[in-house]
């Protein structure tokens, strides 16, 4: 494939990816307490099939598009979303698709465990990142005072069971397309 047949297919499927985790954002299946969106595992399936480079230009440029002020984020969009507590979970979908892209290069695995194992950390990153700043707008920016193992514990059980299942989806989807798309 020439350089410019593929930097069109990366361009292509980096925008598909922008789609997939925007239009992620609106599935959704509601439970008790939380609700299980498809986000999640897009933002995974960007690192685990276009690679740390495009998989984390795909969630950066949600980011842009959203904080632009397109409606694409689970409850709208525009420079405003900085200041909701759950903003560093977006933030963390970059980082987190660029390490999993990452440890999938690395790795170069089709091994679904091995998979399950990457997007389990990515799913830590994730967690960690989003707690963080979670934490920072309650306290720093809303001034409610919000202990950090309150953030931490909004998680579990229920948000950290369904985000075990999507790292499960992702790493098989991983798999299962691994021959015909990865970058």
């Amino acid at each position: 494939m020439n350089t410019n047949s593929q930097k069109t297919r990366n361009m292509i499927l980096c925008a598909f990816f922008i789609a997939l985790i925007a239009i992620g954002a609106f599935i959704r299946i509601p439970l008790p307490i939380t609700v299980f969106t498809m986000q999640f595992i897009f933002v995974l399936l960007s690192g685990l099939i276009l690679g740390p480079k495009f998989g984390a230009l795909s969630c950066i440029l949600y980011l842009v598009i959203g904080l632009i002020g397109f409606p694409i984020f689970s409850e709208g969009g525009g420079p405003a979303y900085l200041l909701k507590p759950t903003f560093g979970y977006l933030i963390a979908f970059a980082i987190t698709s660029f390490i999993v892209g990452l440890m999938r290069k690395k790795v170069g695995t089709d091994s679904i465990p091995k998979l399950f194992v990457i997007c389990l950390i990515g799913m830590f990153i994730t967690y960690l990142l989003g707690t963080l700043y979670t934490y920072f707008i309650l306290n720093f920016v809303a001034k409610t005072p919000t202990p950090y193992w309150a953030c931490v514990a909004s998680l579990f059980p229920v948000v950290a069971v369904k985000d075990v299942v999507s790292c499960f989806v992702s790493a098989a989807t991983a798999k299962k397309l691994s021959k015909k798309m990865i970058l």
